[in-house]
């Protein structure tokens, strides 16, 4: 199962509060359907067949990400960090499990 470092659990749940979306809601990673990569959205829960990631930033907030089925089957063994990049936008990256 996907797994979040302590940097993606904060960024998703500082996407979530910037949005002003309800306490359900989460970053949804689904199958783009125009190519072969992931489509990552705010949302405000997960659809029915979604697996659903939880984890806790380092403020001990709650930051929930929803995997469609192909998402999770590609992402099963993975890890979703997250960091902001030279010009300080927030870049999402995968890694293996360790």
């Amino acid at each position: 199962m996907l797994t979040l470092t302590e940097n993606a659990a904060t960024a998703i749940r500082t996407l979530v509060d910037g949005v002003q979306a309800p306490a359900e809601a989460g970053l949804r990673i689904s199958d783009d359907p125009t190519g072969p990569a992931l489509e990552l959205a705010i949302t405000g829960g997960p659809e029915a067949a979604d697996q659903v990631v939880e984890a806790q930033d380092p403020d001990g907030r709650g930051a929930r990400v929803f995997l469609d089925d192909q998402a999770a089957a590609v992402l099963a063994d993975k890890t979703l960090d997250a960091a902001a990049d030279g010009e300080g936008n927030l870049q999402f990256g995968i890694t293996e499990q360790a």
